[in-house]
């Protein structure tokens, strides 16, 4: 029940808030009414089911296995960690209201705190709860690469790979870098590394297209303005249990010699890998690893990832063919714009989300971008998203 408080005046201000019943049943009546984001029945059966697994004898028999269970098993842990505390702060938001209602206003204080704070963690849940697609818990591998243009699109290329490092140290992602090839002159010519961590592609995806830089260059010696675009390509990590066919017919590998900083042995042998995948085109590389072996599984995990992902976008094509709704993918279908001079705004040209405060963006904050478009996606928007305060 949702009732209205007055509490009489004090030092002429007054006070209204929304009061929730009081009460673990009250609570957790409020909480089927709000929509139920969490299916406690459900994830209490599966955290038994992976609490069994994960106590088998021959868990680390296989190890990528073995990790998948037990990641699954701390989510499944946090969303009933996340519940439990809600029916808490419901319950001492209940006792607060009593507290006001008996004209203490320092109890309505506290409630109004406190129902701030649960109702950021609910929308908080609300928007996790929108990461629903098949591979969206599973962890993502970003490829960046410069479109045309030369030092300068590299360089734009080189400043994107680092928001989006920053952005996943600041979500507490692990990152492990794959490949990344030095420019000629300066920035970078591409980079490929994975984000670990649960719905890391899931967040991504949100940043898959094409980002448009406009600039004073620091490259040019009459200051002119310079346009640059680079592009950023995420796919999940793909469970081996899905079947990907690639033929030994179809892939040319090619063995190099690690670039950029090594150490005794990295940059000495043969143990960079590359792979060209003949029918579709798409070349993946990895250089991380001292061992060829170890370069080449990557490179292969990545592949199987670009391939479902390949056949993903032709599906969607497709779909939009029949819909009227085909579109040209090309650097002219930029999905953000940094703009850093005559003016500084980064905008999103899918939702109309901006920020003025480019300097916070280039450094990872990202946070509002991804929401917005992630909202878009669902269908949940509703009309245009209001621009976050520079």
């Amino acid at each position: 029940m949702v009732t209205s408080v007055t509490v009489p005046a004090q030092r002429g201000v007054s006070w209204s808030c929304r009061k929730v019943e009081s009460g673990r049943r009250g609570s957790a009546s409020a909480w089927r009414r709000s929509g139920g984001i969490f299916d406690v029945a459900a994830l209490t059966k599966r955290g038994a089911e992976l609490d069994q697994l994960a106590s088998r004898e021959d868990l680390w028999q296989n190890q990528e296995r073995a990790q998948d269970l037990l990641r699954e098993r701390s989510g499944v842990q946090a969303r009933l960690e996340s519940f439990r505390k809600l029916e808490e702060a419901m319950e001492e938001i209940g006792v607060y209201l009593d507290m006001a209602a008996d004209g203490d206003a320092d109890g309505l204080v506290e409630a109004e705190r406190r129902l701030d704070e649960t109702e950021h963690e609910i929308t908080r849940l609300e928007f996790e709860r929108m990461l629903s697609g098949e591979h969206d818990r599973s962890n993502g591998i970003v490829n960046v690469h410069p479109g045309a243009g030369g030092l300068e699109a590299q360089d734009w290329a080189e400043m994107l790979l680092r928001m989006l490092l920053r952005w996943a140290e600041r979500r507490g992602f692990k990152v492990e870098m794959i490949e990344q090839t030095p420019g000629e002159g300066g920035g970078i010519k591409s980079a490929t590394f994975m984000v670990q961590g649960e719905y890391a592609y899931g967040y991504l995806r949100a940043e898959a297209g094409i980002h448009r830089l406009v600039r004073i260059s620091p490259f040019d010696a009459n200051a002119r303005r310079h346009t640059s675009f680079a592009a950023i390509l995420v796919t999940p990590e793909i469970d081996e249990d899905i079947e990907i066919e690639i033929r030994d017919e179809d892939l040319r590998i090619d063995t190099y010699r690690s670039s950029g900083a090594g150490g005794q042995h990295v940059n000495k042998t043969d143990s960079a890998v590359r792979f060209t995948h003949l029918p579709s085109g798409i070349v993946v590389a990895c250089q991380n690893e001292r061992s060829q072996h170890k370069n080449r599984a990557t490179a292969m995990k990545i592949l199987r990832s670009r391939l479902y992902e390949l056949e993903l976008e032709k599906q969607r094509e497709q779909k939009e063919q029949l819909a009227g709704a085909k579109r040209e993918i090309n650097f002219g279908s930029q999905i953000r714009s940094y703009v850093l001079h005559p003016y500084r705004m980064v905008k999103d040209h899918r939702t109309g989300f901006e920020m003025g405060n480019t300097d916070a963006v280039l450094d990872g904050d990202l946070d509002g971008f991804i929401e917005a478009e992630l909202l878009r996606q669902a269908g949940t928007a509703t009309g245009s998203v209001a621009a976050k305060p520079s």
